[in-house]
């Protein structure tokens, strides 16, 4: 009888959760069963050999079974140096669940500090076309105000020339009653001479007559003259004075609503300055919080992404301790089969030999 059968085992125990391997191989040459039939064969040598392959056989059996304890004990080892790997994935499931709240509220904050911004912007352009509407109001209002200063000036200058027009005419009729009294002193004197001379003649009466109608008539155009002038200085102040009170009002009035103007103007002014600024500021507080919650986001990323690398080594840890475990029993059960065989071929060669 030939019979010939060679097997090889090796045990690899990976460190730091990185499993641990069996590979089993067998490969039978020249078995086969009937020749523990042969009759013709020598039925010591078959027992011998029979016997120093359940042997082997058996040898390698609690070689597997100690390898495969080994493999027990470096798993249990590896799960007790590891004991925050467990089946339960709740806990990355809680993490990622945190870390996408995270990222939604950032969101929210970001879309918020866009929207401030954004109204602020809205605000600034408003003051700003407000400020201009202002702006451009203002300055028909100011080229008003300078007319009627022209004007009032004018008015001045027309005033100053009346007063000294007045006096001029007040000079005038004081020289005019100045000389109608020289006149009248002088026809007085000359009618007193005729007097003297020719006291008995009639004709006096009537030069005196003459001269007193002279003079009444004189003293009603001078009269008529200064009332005239009077009434024309009365009339022309007042209406100066009249249209000076009209400018000055107007006056007043552009000066207190380019006053208002000012006020609002600077008002806005200051509120497009503050509003700026708000802008700026929340500009700058955008800027940080996407900086900031960028960083946080790349750092969450890289989390998430070395969370999901160790899951999956994880799950491919349990995939290969599977495979080997079921190797394990694969090899188990087929040394099982094979020993259940010698069993059988003993228990026919031994009813064989009792029957002879």
């Amino acid at each position: 009888m030939s019979f010939s059968f060679s097997r090889t085992t090796s045990v690899y125990g990976g460190a730091g959760g990185q499993g641990t391997r069996i590979s089993s191989s067998s490969s039978p040459r020249g078995f086969n069963p009937a020749d523990f039939l042969d009759p013709s064969a020598d039925e010591k040598t078959t027992m011998q050999n029979l016997n120093n392959r359940l042997a082997s056989y058996l040898e390698k059996v609690r070689s597997l079974e100690k390898a495969n304890a080994d493999l027990d004990q470096k798993i249990r080892e590896w799960y007790e140096s590891r004991p925050d790997v467990t089946f339960d994935h709740t806990i990355f499931l809680e993490t990622i669940k945190d870390l996408r709240n995270e990222i939604q509220l950032a969101s929210q904050d970001n879309a918020a500090l866009i929207l401030s911004a954004d109204n602020a912007k809205l605000a600034a352009d408003d003051f700003k076309l407000k400020y201009e509407n202002e702006l451009a109001m203002r300055r028909p209002i100011e080229a008003d105000t300078s007319n009627l200063r022209k004007i009032l000036d004018d008015f001045s200058l027309s005033r100053s020339d009346l007063e000294i027009n007045i006096e001029n005419l007040n000079e005038e009729l004081i020289i005019l009653r100045r000389n109608h009294e020289e006149e009248m002193s002088l026809a007085r004197g000359e009618a007193g001479g005729q007097v003297n001379v020719c006291v008995d003649a009639a004709p006096s009466m009537d030069l005196m007559q003459a001269m007193t109608e002279i003079r009444q008539h004189y003293e009603t155009v001078t009269e008529k003259n200064r009332k005239e002038l009077e009434s024309w200085y009365e009339t022309k102040t007042a209406t100066v004075q009249q249209e000076v009170v009209t400018q000055n009002e107007d006056l007043q009035n552009s000066r207190t609503e380019l006053k208002e103007l000012t006020n609002t103007l600077q008002r806005l002014q200051i509120e497009l300055q503050t509003q700026q600024s708000m802008r700026s500021h929340l500009d700058g507080e955008l800027e940080e919080t996407q900086a900031r919650y960028g960083d946080q986001l790349a750092r969450l990323q890289v989390t998430v992404t070395s969370l999901e690398e160790q899951l999956s080594q994880f799950h491919a840890n349990i995939a290969n301790n599977k495979r080997e475990y079921e190797t394990l029993l694969d090899v188990k059960t087929r040394l099982e089969h094979e020993i259940a065989e010698y069993r059988r071929l003993l228990d026919g060669n031994e009813r064989e030999a009792h029957s002879k």
